[in-house]
């Protein structure tokens, strides 16, 4: 059964398609089956995985609007080892469309099971705004992965999304939890860097991921050559980090399953 993880947050520019995209190649090159679903209409995340947004005949707009089969509509990414489920500029229209659908905020979840066991990871990169595509993604998903900046505004933004992941937990998906909190853009010389980085410790202690994702060059210029930064330059900060982060995240899911396992009483 695959771990499906929601990597959100409202503020936009604080590196979440990015991790969405690199932490799918990062899993898939430590041999992990993975499916980034693209969840947001600008399409940053199927075209920094080398799938021309432009060229798809068929979205996730006709998985969340028409039930389309999602084996249907995924792409293998050449590059990078994974699935992509693609989406575009239609992918607009499918919020005013799903108005006065039933159950509209489980599409995805119930688009999802088909594929749930071809998969380790199934990664959801959700728009940089609180709708009902971002809804979708947090209904289909175990966890939320926040990304987010360590400046002033960073804390009053989190807290907002916090309180949103508790309501959707506790009125349509109650298995949903804060995956972890990763730092992005991070760079130590900065004392307010610093200061928000203590504080995210204290309210949310091992939530917080260790690794954090530096301030990078290289992880920059990788979308517009439409690849993840591992396969642009595998040498550079921005994939070492992300490579660290797949490293964690598999860590604390065998730690979990071990736990959950050793909880399971003898007959």
């Amino acid at each position: 059964m695959a771990r499906v993880l929601a990597i959100a947050n409202q503020k936009g520019g604080v590196g979440k398609t990015t991790t969405s995209v690199n932490l799918a190649a990062s899993l898939a090159a430590m041999n992990q089956r993975v499916l980034l679903v693209d969840l947001d209409p600008q399409g940053n995340a199927t075209m920094g995985s080398g799938v021309d947004k432009h060229a798809v005949e068929r979205s996730i707009y006709h998985v969340l609007v028409n039930r389309a089969p999602v084996p249907l509509i995924t792409q293998r990414v050449p590059e990078g080892g994974f699935d992509v489920l693609p989406a575009n500029d239609d992918l607009t229209a499918a919020e005013v469309e799903l108005i006065g659908v039933d159950h509209r905020e489980r599409r995805l979840s119930s688009a999802l099971r088909e594929v749930d066991s071809k998969y380790d990871y199934i990664l959801i990169d959700c728009p940089p705004s609180l709708n009902m595509l971002t809804l979708n993604g947090l209904v289909a998903a175990h966890g939320v992965l926040i990304a987010m900046q360590c400046e002033y505004f960073a804390l009053e933004g989190l807290s907002a999304l916090v309180n949103t992941i508790n309501r959707v937990a506790d009125s349509v998906n109650p298995r949903l939890q804060i995956e972890g909190i990763l730092r992005t853009l991070y760079d130590p010389r900065n004392s307010l860097t610093n200061q928000v980085s203590s504080q995210l410790h204290q309210h949310f202690g091992e939530a917080v991921y260790r690794t954090v994702i530096p301030r990078n060059v290289r992880l920059a210029e990788a979308p517009s050559h439409g690849l993840p930064v591992m396969y642009y330059d595998r040498h550079s900060r921005g994939a070492r980090a992300y490579m660290a982060l797949a490293g964690e995240l598999i860590r604390r899911e065998e730690k979990r399953h071990s736990g959950a396992l050793s909880a399971v009483p003898e007959h």
